[in-house]
């Protein structure tokens, strides 16, 4: 390999570890030979001298066969045919090039279709047009390759002869990777399933569960932030998940869920940050910051809220999966981070909205995502982590007077254009165990206590409320009465009775 190779041989690249040594091509090669301030790819590409072609968790690896020449340009098309559209590294890619010499890359194979696609793509981000006249012959081809991400369907550029097909506007585009998981859980079956199921509830059960599945997901949201809010708070943050789906998603809305969720306004500013923004400890002896996640620049909110808010406009008009979607907004919006407190609610509450807006779920059924996601906060914890960590090793900052973080370089694009492939299959994961699990338990629970409370019924003539009373102490006693409820609420029942309605009631509701 001479000095002008794109190519390098490696056994480890920015810490990653290859299966084998090999030639680092694609996005991989371009990053390192242009030195490009980004976020390395998930999936690297590797050229095997071995003549294997392989699959590891981080790297995909080809045959010689495969190798690119060792031009720009070629290791353009490779990245693109074989890795897909990676929009950070194209754009930080265009950042170093002047615009003459990507004139000259689309020229050098004019009609071929990636070189169409790098022409597509400039133009589309830098809203410029090249000294490119428009194209009167070729085929249409979409942009985004559906073998290997998600797309939308397309509007076509006569200039370029391009299907644009990309889930997003260039203000705001994350994109996801095809993954056998995600294909798993968008499949007809599943979501036929998934329908089936919560169809079959009777209406009059399904709104009973829907009050505790409120409450239960406010709670759990307000948890995952170490917070433990009184139950008016938590039933107004519960209401407002309610009526996710009926306002139209603006800034202004997002500001008016903000005055809901904080309760106390004397020591949190509202609104929109004017400062910057971090997510993490300080230190003990300075109050110094140590973050773990640093927030896009204040001076960036105006342009990244509304791009967020044009791209889920985009990807519901345009009937895009609601998971995928809920995935690139939610979390999209929590990793800018635009208020100075309340993201993390409000990140979960586009989840509700967005899921209840694109008609995931029939009017009226509450999805207590948050709590599933509770009930995961280590794997929630690693896919925030895993866009915010590789972030903030490219961001300069410093410690302002105020001990806050002053962000010294450009970070714009890091918000976004991202990989979202992990948190939408872990957010399928929440919503598969949504449906499985936590609303099959409220719907079995509803309905094991209404078979106990015709028992009582039938038996005792036992008013509502001190049934309720009766079924709390039994939980809490794991089917047994206790000898304070038996002297007290219960004095009344002889103790042949005590022993029908416990046995009743483990029979109905089983051991724990």
């Amino acid at each position: 390999m001479n000095s002008n190779s794109i190519s390098q041989r490696i056994t480890t690249f920015h810490g990653r570890v290859a299966p084998e040594e090999g030639y680092l091509v694609g996005y991989g090669a371009i990053i390192a030979r242009h030195n490009l301030k980004v976020t390395i790819p998930n999936k690297l590409a590797l050229i095997s001298q071995k003549k294997r072609q392989y699959q590891t968790r981080e790297w995909q690896v080809y045959t010689p066969r495969h190798q690119p020449d060792e031009t720009l340009f070629k290791q353009l098309v490779f990245a693109l045919k074989y890795e897909g559209v990676n929009l950070l590294v194209l754009k930080k890619l265009f950042d170093v090039l002047e615009p003459e010499k990507i004139k000259e890359l689309v020229q050098i194979e004019p009609l071929s279709q990636y070189a169409r696609r790098i022409w597509f793509i400039y133009e589309w981000m830098f809203k410029t047009q090249l000294d490119i006249p428009d194209l009167d012959r070729g085929n249409f081809v979409p942009l985004i390759d559906e073998e290997i991400q998600f797309a939308v369907d397309g509007k076509r550029s006569s200039r370029h002869r391009i299907l644009n097909n990309i889930p997003g506007t260039p203000v705001f585009c994350p994109l996801i990777y095809k993954t056998s998981k995600l294909d798993k859980f968008i499949s007809s079956e599943s979501q036929e399933q998934r329908i089936t199921y919560i169809n079959s509830i009777h209406k009059d059960v399904m709104q009973r569960a829907a009050s505790f599945l409120l409450l239960k997901d406010s709670k759990a949201s307000f948890t995952i932030e170490g917070e433990n809010p009184g139950p008016n708070r938590a039933m107004r943050w519960g209401k407002a998940i309610g009526e996710a789906g009926k306002n139209t998603l603006t800034n202004k809305e997002l500001l008016r869920l903000q005055q809901i969720i904080i309760e106390s306004k004397r020591f949190t500013k509202m609104g929109f940050r004017m400062e910057g923004g971090y997510v993490g400890d300080r230190d003990r002896t300075t109050s110094d910051p140590i973050p773990d996640h640093i927030s896009a620049k204040w001076r960036d909110l105006e342009v990244l809220m509304e791009g967020l808010i044009e791209t889920y406009q985009l990807l519901e008009k345009g009937k895009f999966d609601p998971v995928l979607t809920a995935a690139i907004i939610a979390f999209g919006f929590v990793f800018i981070h635009p208020f100075y407190d309340g993201n993390g609610r409000l990140h979960r509450y586009l989840i509700h909205h967005i899921l209840a807006k694109m008609n995931f779920i029939q009017q009226g059924v509450i999805f207590p995502v948050s709590a599933s996601i509770l009930d995961h906060i280590d794997d929630y914890r690693n896919v925030l982590e895993d866009y915010s960590h590789p972030v903030l090793e490219l961001i300069d900052w410093e410690v302002t007077p105020d001990h806050n973080v002053n962000v010294l370089n450009d970070t714009l694009d890091y918000y976004r254009y991202f990989d979202a492939t992990k948190q939408a299959e872990f957010l399928f994961d929440c919503v598969l165990d949504t449906t499985q699990r936590i609303i099959p338990e409220e719907v079995s629970y509803i309905l094991k206590y209404d078979e106990f409370k015709r028992f009582i019924d039938d038996q005792y003539e036992m008013p509502d409320k001190l049934v309720g009373t009766l079924v709390r102490f039994l939980e809490q006693n794991n089917g047994v009465l206790s000898n304070r409820a038996r002297t007290k609420e219960f004095s009344k029942l002889k103790d042949k009775e005590v022993d029908v309605i416990e046995r009743t009631y483990l029979s109905v509701f089983g051991r724990e």
